[in-house]
């Protein structure tokens, strides 16, 4: 069930389902996504799993919260929404892509809540990538670009994040037509895209930074890639097995950027088995 929160005066959307009691899921979408990602993982997790999917603050159709839109602010406005929710215990967080760095920005802020992580074709393993992306950082250019955004870019981005291109469907482009439309929505985007990125790739410090605050943390991790990501390129992977040693790891055969939604009863039987062997 999706529903509205209002969480310090601004209304953000979460998509909650299953019995409140049951061990609680959390999962974190990408740049310029929303919750909408998670939908074949909702409707595939088993049942004694709570799944909450969340609109990280300002993306999707959610408000903004007060502040900038750096990996700080989008971490807490995340625990101040499971605070709204009512959810406070220790939580296994999957993230996709910018969703992954939020969710090791959650465990280095809030180690207690944090059981677990599944990070997706994660940001911060490298400096790589999509030029659409490092075209944002650029002075002006960014904004120009976003204003320009009708049904053919959003089929174009749409297109992107997959493998095989019958997944970006008329209902996924029409609805990033509408999350685009937002003025919250524009605003973030630039912001995060600036905070984490320049037109050359991601930006170093910050991910050194991170990594080496995921390192005091440590926690049962599930890696997640496909194969022919165009956004953030498989290659990473091999970062990521370095920065996690003990974690297990899946690389998905011609998949694109969210294997969630491409390989999604595969990535729920994976999942699945990793929630139940590390809880």
């Amino acid at each position: 069930m999706i529903k509205t929160l209002t969480v310090r005066g601004a209304a953000v959307r979460v998509r909650d389902e299953g019995d409140p009691a049951n061990p609680p899921v959390l999962l974190l979408h990408g740049i310029a996504r929303s919750l909408e990602d998670w939908a074949p993982v909702q409707e595939r997790l088993p049942a004694h799993f709570r799944t909450i999917a969340a609109d990280l603050p300002g993306y999707g159709l959610s408000d903004r919260l007060p502040g900038p839109a750096d990996l700080h602010s989008l971490a807490d406005g995340v625990l101040a929404t499971l605070d709204v929710l009512g959810e406070t215990r220790p939580l296994h967080v999957m993230g996709n892509s910018l969703g992954g760095a939020v969710a090791m920005r959650l465990l280095c802020d809030a180690p207690a809540r944090i059981a677990t992580l599944t990070l997706v074709a994660s940001a911060g393993f490298g400096h790589e990538v999509i030029i659409n992306l490092r075209a944002l950082a650029v002075p002006l250019l960014g904004r120009r670009l976003l204003r320009r955004f009708d049904e053919r870019a959003a089929r174009r981005v749409e297109r992107s994040l997959f493998h095989d291109r019958a997944h970006a469907t008329p209902e996924r482009v029409a609805f990033a037509v509408q999350a685009f439309g937002r003025a919250d929505f524009v605003a973030v985007f630039l912001e995060t895209a600036k905070a984490l990125g320049t037109v050359r790739g991601v930006r170093p410090a910050w991910r050194r930074d991170l990594l080496a605050a995921v390192a005091a943390h440590p926690r049962p991790t599930l890696l997640l890639w496909g194969e022919r990501d165009l956004i953030l390129p498989s290659a990473h992977l091999a970062a990521a097995r370095t920065a996690f040693p003990d974690a297990r790891w899946h690389l998905f055969p011609e998949t694109g950027h969210m294997p969630q939604i491409e390989r999604a009863d595969d990535f729920a039987r994976i999942t699945t088995d990793f929630l139940t062997t590390s809880s």
